[in-house]
């Protein structure tokens, strides 16, 4: 794989990797993880392979304000800087030499977000989708997280900061600001769903708490058309870490693109 960096429109380096499929290229696939990522997480990697198993070319790419190779800190990440960085990779692979059409996109929770967003604000520069998880708007997402931790949001507006351990990082404590939450409510992906002709592929886990089935089925409901798919992994959380929910992801979406 060949790592590349490039520069956002705030320019911030972004890092990301170019990985090739063994055989003849059918085009080129732009992935981002989501919230405090990084592209070499366990279920970023499994939706790489899945492209490359399939013919695709994929720049998988670390999004900025996160804890990874690209610039930023976490306490800036925003659900719309996220999707800038979306859009700008876009932009600029289809400036490279390298690049072949047509251009897939695809993307892991807030990834999964951005790529749906590109796609509604640029159909004519995508060939097909697959956001995993995706956060369908911030509405939803707070309504989750206040069925699963009731009064969360209102402590969290009350002490300024939200505080986790990293699972993927034990011992790395995560501090978001109220800031971030009041960003999210911004972002609503079902207005513009009928922007989303083409192909379609949609996955979440039956114990997703972030972005859980009922979300996911809204976004497919509103998609204005029958080439799209929706998988649901039973017992899978938002985040796939055993060996058994990457299997599951990294085979159903490879059936889907074997597909197209």
């Amino acid at each position: 794989m060949q790592k590349l960096t490039l520069q956002n429109r705030k320019g911030q380096n972004i890092v990301g990797q170019l990985a090739l499929p063994t055989g003849d290229i059918k085009g080129t696939c732009v992935l981002e993880h989501g919230w405090s990522g990084k592209k070499e997480q366990d279920h970023i990697v499994a939706i790489q392979e899945a492209f490359t198993d399939n013919g695709w070319q994929v720049f998988n790419f670390d999004a900025t304000n996160s804890y990874n190779e690209s610039d930023g800190d976490f306490a800036d990440s925003r659900l719309g800087l996220h999707y800038e960085d979306m859009e700008d990779v876009c932009k600029w692979i289809q400036q490279q030499e390298w690049f072949m059409g047509p251009m897939a996109v695809s993307g892991h929770s807030m990834g999964g977000y951005a790529t749906a967003r590109y796609a509604e604000d640029h159909p004519e520069d995508v060939a097909l989708i697959a956001p995993i998880a995706p956060v369908v708007s911030g509405t939803l997402t707070t309504e989750s997280k206040e069925r699963r931790e009731p009064g969360m949001i209102a402590k969290w507006k009350e002490e300024g900061v939200l505080l986790r351990e990293s699972a993927s990082a034990p011992g790395l404590i995560k501090r978001a600001p109220f800031a971030v939450h009041e960003e999210w409510l911004n972002h609503d992906l079902l207005p513009n769903a009928d922007k989303l002709t083409m192909p379609v592929f949609l996955l979440t886990g039956t114990d997703d708490g972030s972005c859980p089935p009922g979300h996911v089925q809204q976004l497919f409901d509103a998609i204005p058309h029958d080439n799209k798919v929706f998988e649901i992994v039973e017992g899978a959380p938002h985040t796939y870490r055993t060996e058994e929910d990457l299997e599951e992801v990294k085979e159903r979406l490879s059936k889907w693109l074997k597909a197209q």
